[in-house]
């Protein structure tokens, strides 16, 4: 038999025999570490212990310690356990995939009846039977033609047409857990005891159409969560909870900011004092644009398909796309255009105007602008994924050699508003040259390095996500971390050699001839919808003062006190408050709640004793204890803190 060479972290070779499975490498070095191993990587991959090897590899082996693999193989391991289990209570039910997600799974079900909390209850209960059996996984690869037939005798459509979909010639690997089977790529734990019985928990039960299609079966899609042990699901669930008190939408009822309906899905009616908060936002990176050497542009929102075609969106992304036909007056055919899905395009257009040359650049070029996309109702979520939304896009027209200096800058801008905005944390993956894309190895070398240098030199760490870059180019993505922990992917930072060339920009160089910009595209908060939900969570609806839309409320305690709250609040709106007066002939203690319900950052009593002492009682949202202060002293402190930041 002939012999492979695995290669340890330790640098250390062994010799083993071609075919040996990470499971017998495990027993060769030590019976301990056979019975701690759940996985291998070799040569980088996630590798189950029961795969053979077959040639020369680097290998290491992973045991619950390693949390990557581990929760990785723990929440496979439960989607297949929850599926036996419900198939086990209801053997009718017809069983589709069951995919890892963040935080845990979720397998999706074709029954009948609809999924109780109850329901809920009685699975955790099998899957818990199930786990403390310590039944053995086993896996084997079959050919297609078994795997079919065994699919068929089960009654199992969607399995058959989840073998339809893998491409001919490919052999089907099947896995069990016990005896329940299921069409898996693996990797999986070695016996269902492996799974820690305490440390998972079924969330919800939600619709979802057989492979995300509207056109197909809607099914029934249950979550779970799990963890490594139930000290760090107690911690997710304590953080589920709080996130249900801090929701976005829940807000936004409470605070009267916005609202949805049926007749314009995935388009946000602001209200008033959400709109307040939108303009804040936007005059504020406004004000930071400009300061950072950006001019602002507007382009249109309905564009010809022909600009979209040279793009390359029209054939990548048009069942993204909102279409306009338009009846041209003394036309053959309609004219087709589409609602813009992004600002590219058409910023590219504006740089076109006019002849540059290297002098001219960086050119940056910024515009709030509102795109549309469309995105299935089943994935829209208040403001965090909408149909209409507006970015605060920017595009920077640079040369090569300034690749490195505009990441630079850039970077700068970005941890400086983030800190104005109170994300002191945030997380930068760099993705690099993915196996198709355009470009010369060459350029791609100098882009990769010229992004990794800025990030160094700016002092932040980062990783790399191999291969994830766009096919025009490597890109910076930039993940905040919120009050309670949770992270979201906001800014971006993309090197782009593509659209500059097929929509026709140049630069004459120091040469004097004609070159291609490189074209930066970049954004900040990515959409204000989207970055407005993510403040309102992270402060639980608590806004700094400078983002507030109610700054300030003057309650009066006594209606002889109603003329000075009218003088107050006349002079707050004079030093740039948002100030307002509430005369209603309610308790003080009333008013005080109803307005800490609508997160009001300050509410000044005003009763006899502050009319004639000119005087006003300070109480912020949050804290028990008031505070008297004259009126000129209130005017300026809150006319400061009205004011927005300014990156200093």
């Amino acid at each position: 038999m002939s012999q492979i060479s695995l290669t340890f972290p330790d640098g250390n070779i062994r010799q083993y025999p071609a075919g040996v499975t990470p499971a017998e490498v495990a027993a060769s070095i030590a019976p301990s570490l056979a019975k701690a191993s759940i996985s291998a990587q070799v040569d980088g991959q996630h590798w189950d212990l029961a795969w053979p090897i077959h040639s020369d590899a680097k290998i290491s082996l992973n045991t619950l310690k390693d949390e990557a693999p581990a929760l990785e193989l723990i929440r496979h391991d439960l989607a297949h356990i929850m599926a036996r289990a419900v198939q086990e209570i209801w053997p009718d039910v017809k069983v589709t995939i069951g995919p890892v997600r963040d935080y845990g799974w979720f397998y999706d079900f074709d029954r009948e009846e609809t999924f109780t909390p109850e329901d809920l209850g009685a699975i955790e209960a099998k899957m818990k039977q199930i786990i403390n059996a310590r039944e053995p996984v086993r896996t084997e690869v079959w050919p297609r033609e078994k795997a079919v037939e065994y699919y068929r005798g089960r009654q199992e459509p969607f399995k058959l047409e989840l073998i339809d979909r893998i491409p001919e010639g490919e052999d089907l690997r099947m896995y069990w857990h016990g005896s329940w089977q299921d069409l898996c790529r693996g990797p999986h734990l070695q016996h269902t005891g492996q799974v820690p019985a305490d440390a998972f928990k079924l969330t919800h039960v939600a619709g979802a159409y057989w492979l995300g299609d509207a056109s197909r079966p809607m099914l029934q899609r249950i979550y779970g969560v799990a963890f490594r042990n139930r000290d760090d699901l107690k911690a997710h669930l304590t953080m589920l909870e709080e996130a249900a008190k801090r929701d976005h939408r829940k807000l936004g009822r409470e605070m009267e900011l916005f609202h949805l309906q049926e007749e314009a899905p995935g388009m946000v009616f602001w209200h008033p004092n959400g709109w307040t908060i939108y303009r804040q936002l936007e005059d504020y990176m406004r004000g930071r644009l400009r300061s950072a050497g950006y001019k602002e542009i507007k382009t249109p929102q309905v564009v010809d398909r022909v600009l979209w075609e040279k793009s390359g969106h029209w054939e990548a992304y048009r069942e993204n796309m909102f279409i306009v036909e338009v009846d041209e007056e003394g036309a053959k055919e309609k004219r087709i255009n589409a609602l813009k899905p992004m600002n590219c395009p058409c910023h590219v257009q504006v740089y076109n105007q006019g002849l540059k040359s290297y002098r001219d650049l960086p050119l940056r070029l910024a515009e709030f602008g509102s795109c549309h996309r469309y995105e299935s109702s089943g994935s829209m979520h208040g403001l965090m994924r909408v149909r209409g939304f507006t970015q605060d896009d920017a595009h920077i027209f640079c040369t090569e050699d300034q690749i490195e200096a505009e990441c630079a800058d850039f970077l700068g801008l970005l941890s400086s508003v983030y800190r104005d905005l109170g994300f002191e944390k945030f997380d930068i993956k760099l993705s690099t040259r993915p196996d198709v894309r355009v470009g010369s190895d060459e350029v791609w070398d100098k882009a990769e390095t010229a992004l990794a240098r800025a990030i160094e030199k700016a002092g932040y760490a980062y990783t790399i996500n191999p291969g994830d870059g766009a096919f025009y180019g490597p890109k910076l993505d930039f993940k905040l971390t919120d009050a309670i922990g949770r992270e979201w992917q906001c800014g971006t930072f993309q090197a782009d050699f593509n659209l500059p060339v097929r929509l026709g920009a140049e630069y004459v160089g120091e040469d004097g001839a004609k070159h291609h910009p490189v074209m930066m595209h970049r954004a900040i908060l990515g959409s204000f919808e989207r970055f407005i939900g993510i403040l309102l969570e992270n402060y639980a609806g608590k806004l700094p003062f400078w983002l507030a839309p109610r700054q300030v409320v003057v309650a009066s305690i006594v209606s002889d006190a109603d003329p000075f709250v009218h003088e107050v609040v006349a002079a707050l709106k004079k030093a740039g408050v948002r100030a307002e007066a509430d005369v209603r002939n309610e308790k003080i203690n009333y008013k005080v709640r109803e307005h800490s319900v609508g997160k009001v950052p300050v509410i000044l009593a005003i009763g006899m004793q502050e009319v004639e002492a000119r005087t006003v009682s300070v109480r912020r949202l949050g804290e028990t204890r008031t505070e008297t202060i004259s009126l000129d002293s209130a005017i300026a402190t809150f006319g400061f803190e009205a004011l927005p930041p300014t990156g200093n």
